[in-house]
C-alpha cells in the first residue's frame, strides 16, 4: 500500500516537472497542428497570453473529425516542408503517441513556421 502511494506521487511529481520544463521553452520549440484523416491541415485554435514577451500556447483546439498532433517549430533559418500529397501521407503515418517530433521529410525535419502572435 505504502509503495503504490509512493510511486503514485513520484510519478505526479515527475509530470509536474515535465510540465515546468516545457513553460520554459519561450519561444516555443513545438505547437499544435490539426490533421485531417488524409494527413492535411485543418484550421487549428489556439489561446495564448495576451503578451508579445510570452508566446507559449496553453490550450489547443481541434476541429471535430481531426487529429491533434504535436510538431516541432522549425529553428531559425529552417523552412518548414511544402505541402504536397506525399508530404501529408507521410505525416499522419510519421504520428507516433499524437506527435511528429523528430520525424523527417527527404532529410529536411517535419516542422511549421512559428506562429505570429501579435
Amino acid at each position: 500500500m505504502k509503495s503504490s502511494i509512493l510511486l503514485a506521487a513520484a510519478l505526479s511529481l515527475s509530470g509536474s516537472v515535465a510540465f515546468a520544463d516545457s513553460l520554459s521553452d519561450n519561444p516555443p520549440k513545438s505547437t499544435t497542428i490539426c490533421l485531417t484523416s488524409s494527413g492535411q491541415l485543418a484550421p487549428v485554435h489556439c489561446r495564448a497570453e495576451a503578451s508579445r514577451i510570452d508566446a507559449r500556447e496553453d490550450i489547443c483546439i481541434c476541429p471535430a473529425a481531426t487529429q491533434q498532433v504535436k510538431v516541432a517549430v522549425c529553428p531559425a533559418g529552417v523552412k518548414p516542408p511544402s505541402e504536397s500529397a506525399a508530404y501529408e501521407r507521410e505525416r499522419l503515418r510519421s504520428v507516433s503517441h499524437g506527435s511528429v517530433e523528430g520525424a523527417m521529410w527527404r532529410g529536411q525535419p517535419m516542422c511549421v513556421a512559428p506562429r505570429n502572435h501579435s
